[in-house]
């Protein structure tokens, strides 16, 4: 499969901390930017996975982001998040990225995609043809993010549908010293913390607070193959891609933001250079 040529992470820019602090946009946006992006063929694309929900669990409801509308849960924060996350690797990396894309696992075309991107993975309901293209797609060197499923229901739907992909391979916990926690930013352990959706943000006299709902317990995991090499991020019990979906709304906590964008270019540097 095509890995992108392989970026050194030095290229990458120095991620503008400093400029999170005065925030009326969030200063990865600027204002006329909201706009979907233009086609064209780069070096990498966020490519979001598009499966079919369990019956059971079926979304049938319109709205996924402020932005956009559709059934399914594949769809979640579609289009904000990936526009918005786009938007802050053009500017904070030197990575020739294009537009936001979209393919079912069976499409050939997955193939020429480094790193896939799958949220509400706790109710999706894939085919012994799904999870066998899975398989090679992350055996052929490929790099499967996985973000926003809650509780014990979904992790099973999860897990079991993992064990069908790669059987024998464990879920745990990254470790603080996991190569993809430093191969930009450094990510450490106060840093595993609730990433909020926007439902999870309460606004009152005092400002936003944030109310990280009761039992859960956030998580971050992954799943490495035969070598110990990465080739799925789990993110459980959180929500990185309402911090890449908000990124332009003021209410949103601007760290919680920060800190979904370390992790997901984490993510991308370690796809293209492991």
């Amino acid at each position: 499969m095509k890995r992108g040529v392989l970026l050194c992470a030095a290229a990458l820019l120095a991620f503008a901390i400093a400029g999170f602090a005065q925030r009326g946009r969030y200063p990865l946006l600027a204002d006329d930017e909201d706009s979907a992006i233009a086609a064209r063929q780069a070096e990498f694309h966020f490519l979001r996975v598009q499966y079919t929900d369990l019956p059971e669990y079926h979304r049938g409801f319109g709205f996924v982001s402020r932005d956009g509308e559709g059934a399914g849960w594949w769809l979640v924060d579609w289009p904000d998040a990936d526009n918005h996350f786009t938007r802050g690797l053009q500017r904070l990396t030197k990575i020739d990225t294009g537009d936001p894309r979209h393919l079912r696992l069976m499409d050939d075309r997955i193939f020429d995609y480094p790193w896939i991107y799958a949220t509400q993975t706790g109710w999706w309901g894939l085919s012994d043809a799904e999870t066998k293209r899975l398989r090679e797609y992350l055996m052929r060197g490929g790099f499967l993010v996985t973000d926003d499923m809650w509780g014990s229901d979904a992790w099973e739907v999860f897990r079991s549908t993992m064990e069908r992909v790669l059987p024998g391979h464990d879920i745990p916990d990254l470790q603080e010293t996991d190569p993809v926690m430093h191969v930009l930013y450094d990510i450490e352990e106060k840093d595993r913390t609730f990433i909020p959706g926007s439902r999870h943000l309460w606004r009152s006299g005092n400002g936003v607070q944030i109310m990280q709902p009761a039992g859960t317990s956030p998580a971050w995991r992954a799943i490495y193959d035969d070598k110990r090499h990465m080739v799925v991020s789990v993110n459980f019990d959180t929500d990185i891609g309402d911090a890449w979906e908000f990124a332009d709304v003021p209410y949103y906590p601007e760290k919680m933001t920060a800190l979904a964008y370390r992790y997901g270019i984490n993510y991308i540097v370690y796809a293209m250079t492991h």
